[in-house]
């Protein structure tokens, strides 16, 4: 005899593989081998599917079982009075299963064993391979296991053949309004007081750097669906992992659930009988209390817990350091470029002592600035390897005051960690009780997002495309054994759910040949720059991707270029602007959409604040005042009080005059084509940074009056559709500069090294543009007519620019009508005729078709000539004579 069964407490996965097990074993009987949960029992109430012939275990000779085919279990001590049946020698034993081995005891004849969400996806892959046809009562049982075992399709462990499953059953008359009918149940009183117990005795513990939540509770009676209950107080707790222990009667219940690789329940449940997948898992003890339970758990999870941090994750690298032979002189230059309060002393790439920024400041005040560092270096310190735990580093940088720990592979300084790397990380890995998801999708009193949730973000966010590029990236990564990030504004924007396709990467590593080998792979090609590490990946489509190597930099002076040498991913992003900055995101397949957040980015993104990363920022690039200014106006956030308070001493320290013109230029350019600069051009006048541009430039009401509608002006001319290209910014420069003469003009392209292709604009024709803006407003005001060929004549010449600059700064509408006629009916007018219809005529090539040619403009124009043959018959009236054409 043929029997299909699954474990004890059984559920809906249970119910709908052992239906589906009697598509491939007809003629076996199905049987329970013990109870099932409160909503499969509920369900067998209140349908039909007794007609499925399911049997009783006592209905059953188990002498007589000669093969047993079992379903969503591989352990014999799950499957009550099977079990001894299954071990009995003789007896075929075939296995359906979605779970990974574990400590399953069985050996199968026959096993069909796949990696995915639940025991119904493996039977649907089967019939599909097989061509059989679920009936529509069967497929919708079927479908309440799929639903139940992969959370409607949203739990960690769904794969794309969940999905492919549920549309195999869809299209097969699976029923969703039965499957959401007995999925979505409303709780008992006994399940709700067993879900308070159980939140009121909720612990986290913090194993090898994973929180994980641990809820007990005790009750006299059996409470179906602890697993219900656990994903709900996993949902409403927005934890990682969960572990639910709860008494019920004899034994104790245990459901586990994670979210995070480094928490595989099932194998944590193994030890405890039970058993499960990465991400979900259940277990029954008979023998141990509850309070035995609990205790043997903590040395469980450490044994299971893979560990999360270790000093390699912490560490910042290349290491800088000197040699012993260095003096102290030579130690502080390099303590104060690198930013740093301890230098490793390098023998080679062996570390042998460390020099302290204290120590060496006070070898100098002592007249010890020219003394070898060796003299001086602390030579008793302890390393540790690069797998060393959080634990080990507390207990070093904590407990032994050792604030720089040198990290260690056969020998050879790898990298360095400090006490503020300490910190930072103890700071980010703390978890409020309950975290509040906000609009902008950062969580509210958290300082880290989760890695699905970034993942979620850049799935909704992005295009289908550049969700691709970026995977791609990261296989390109894994291929060279290089970690993949994606930095700056477009993470920024990400979190922020503004649109920004503008994709940076950085690369520890070579950048260049990174990019060498995406470009390879994907058909693209590259421009680079060897000098800095760069390049840019172009597609076919124009679409492009920046590449760097990732580095850090230090200014020798204040308004200098950085110097740039090679670093962490940390240290790069240390060198960027501003904390929202700072963020990146891990491309690598198994660190992708990991957020990294070394300096408080996504607190300051919620708090809408502009914060530089350390005091001397504006000293060391006062380009920054420009781009703090940039961000703050089209971000909708505010500069941070001390933040507006060492730009404030920048400004009034004249650091931003140390500057070179050109990057002045540049980043008031950039401010100048944002979709509304006004309110920064304000900003920049409140904290006195016209005054850069030239002493005499001021933001006053009325130049504010034609700045703003200069805006105006510009999006008229883009409505036009001229197809005529037009920059903005310059519209608005000019604007700015209204007030300024010729001479305060030609200062101020001076200072501001502006490319000569632009000089001519802003200074001949802007003060050509105001000479005829004062003779139309003069005209306007004496009522006299201005004749179209005046006007074309007067206009012409002048770039688009400087007309929309005109009309921007025009005092009537009048005059302002005047300029918008000329665009949008003048400007390209031009005669019917051209020099082949004068020879033709007979009138012989030379100087003389010019000014026929203009007069015929002219005529045209003020509306003299309409067509060819007006045109024609002007010719012949005014440059012929009787005997042919006027000599």
């Amino acid at each position: 005899m043929d029997v299909i069964t699954t474990h004890v407490n059984a559920d809906f996965d249970c119910l709908g593989g052992m239906i589906a097990a009697r598509k491939l074993y007809p003629e076996a009987q199905m049987v329970f081998a013990g109870a099932q949960e409160r909503s499969l029992r509920e369900f067998f109430l209140q349908s039909a599917v007794y007609a499925h012939g399911f049997k009783r275990v006592r209905d059953i000779d188990l002498a007589a079982v000669t093969r047993l085919i079992l379903v969503d279990v591989r352990q014999s001590d799950r499957i009550g009075p099977f079990g001894e049946v299954a071990r009995r020698k003789g007896v075929e034993v075939h296995i359906y299963d979605h779970h990974p081995a574990g400590k399953a005891d069985l050996q199968a004849d026959f096993e069909v064993i796949r990696p995915v969400g639940a025991t119904v996806t493996v039977f649907c892959q089967l019939f599909m391979e097989k061509g059989i046809v679920p009936t529509p009562d069967e497929a919708t049982m079927m479908m309440l296991g799929l639903y139940e075992d992969t959370g409607s399709l949203l739990f960690n462990s769904t794969t794309a053949k969940d999905y492919q499953a549920a549309a195999f059953l869809l299209e097969h008359g699976a029923n969703l309004n039965t499957v959401a009918d007995f999925l979505t149940q409303e709780m008992s009183a006994e399940q709700v007081a067993l879900l308070h117990e159980l939140i009121q005795n909720r612990t986290v513990l913090n194993v090898n750097g994973v929180d994980i939540s641990i809820a007990h509770a005790s009750v006299e009676n059996f409470v179906g669906d602890l697993a219900v209950l656990t994903h709900k107080l996993k949902d409403m707790e927005n934890l990682d992992a969960l572990l639910v222990a709860a008494r019920m009667g004899d034994r104790v219940f245990l459901v586990g659930r994670s979210r995070v690789p480094e928490v595989p329940v099932g194998e944590i449940l193994a030890e405890l009988g039970g058993g499960g997948h990465s991400f979900a898992g259940s277990g029954t003890v008979r023998d141990l209390t509850l309070v035995q339970v609990l205790d043997r758990l903590p040395e469980i999870l450490r044994r299971h817990v893979n560990p999360q941090w270790q000093a390699r994750h912490l560490m910042s690298f290349p290491v800088k350091g000197i040699g012993p032979e260095s003096t102290i002189r030579e130690a502080r230059t390099l303590l104060t470029r690198y930013n740093i309060n301890t230098l490793p002393v390098m023998d080679g790439p062996r570390v042998v002592g460390l020099l302290s920024r204290q120590v060496a400041d006070k070898a100098a005040h002592h007249g010890l600035a020219d003394v070898p560092a060796r003299e001086y270096m602390s030579t008793e310190f302890a390393s540790v390897a690069s797998d060393s735990t959080v634990d080990e580093l507390k207990e070093l940088i904590v407990v032994r005051s050792q604030r720089f720990v040198p990290v260690v592979e056969k020998g050879r300084a790898i990298g360095v960690v400090t006490r503020t790397d300490l910190l930072r990380h103890m700071v980010s890995g703390m978890r409020s009780g309950r975290r509040r998801e906000i609009e902008t999708g950062i969580n509210e009193g958290a300082l880290t997002l989760k890695k699905r949730q970034v993942a979620r973000l850049i799935r909704e966010q992005l295009p289908s495309r550049v969700l691709e590029v970026l995977q791609e990236l990261g296989v390109v990564g894994d291929a060279l054994q290089c970690e993949v990030f994606a930095v700056g504004g477009f993470v920024r924007d990400l979190l922020l759910r503004q649109p920004n396709l503008d994709v940076d990467i950085v690369v520890e590593g070579d950048g260049i040949a990174f990019a060498s080998e995406f470009a390879r792979r994907q058909g693209c090609r590259i421009r680079s720059h060897q000098k800095f590490g760069t390049a840019v990946i172009i597609f076919p489509d124009g679409f492009k991707v920046d590449v760097a190597s990732t580095r850090m930099e230090y200014y020798l002076e204040p308004g200098a270029l950085p110097t740039v040498e090679d670093a962490s991913i940390k240290l790069d992003l240390y060198r960027r602007d501003f904390t929202i900055n700072t963020l990146a995101i891990a491309l690598n397949g198994p660190r992708y959409g990991e957020l990294l957040d070394f300096f408080g980015g996504q607190r300051d993104l919620e708090e809408k604040a502009v914060r530089v990363l350390h005091n001397l920022s504006f000293v060391e690039d006062p380009t920054r005042v420009f781009r703090a200014i940039r961000f703050e106006q089209r971000l909708g956030f505010r500069i941070g009080v001390h933040t507006e308070h060492l730009l404030r001493s920048a400004v009034r320290m004249g650091f931003v005059d140390k500057v070179g013109g050109a990057r002045v230029f540049n980043e008031l350019v950039i401010i100048l084509k944002e979709a509304n600069p006004v309110p920064a051009v304000a900003r920049m006048a409140e904290l006195q940074l016209l005054k850069y541009l030239h002493p005499a430039l001021v933001l006053t009401p009325r130049i504010r009056q034609r700045f703003e509608e200069a805006s105006r002006v510009i999006h008229w001319h883009e409505l036009l559709y001229t197809g005529e290209p037009c920059q903005g910014w310059l519209v608005y420069f000019l604007c700015l500069t209204v007030e300024l003469d010729k001479d305060a003009m030609e200062g101020i392209c001076r200072r501001l090294a502006v490319p000569a292709r632009y000089v001519g604009m802003l200074c001949e024709q802007r003060a050509e543009a105001r000479s005829r803006l004062q003779s139309l407003e003069r005209r306007r005001a004496r009522g006299t007519r201005t004749k179209a060929s005046e006007l074309y004549q007067w206009l012409k010449p002048l770039a688009t620019e400087v007309l929309l600059a005109m009309m921007a700064q025009a005092g009537t509408d009048e005059v302002r009508q005047q300029i918008s006629h000329f665009f949008t009916h003048l400007r390209n007018v031009s005669p019917l005729l051209d020099g082949n219809d004068l020879l033709a005529l007979g009138i012989p090539p030379g100087p003389q078709y010019k000014v026929i040619l203009h007069h015929l403009l002219q005529a045209r124009l003020d509306g003299r000539v309409l067509t060819r043959d007006d045109e024609l018959a002007l010719v012949r009236k005014r440059y012929f004579n009787r005997g042919g054409p006027k000599t």
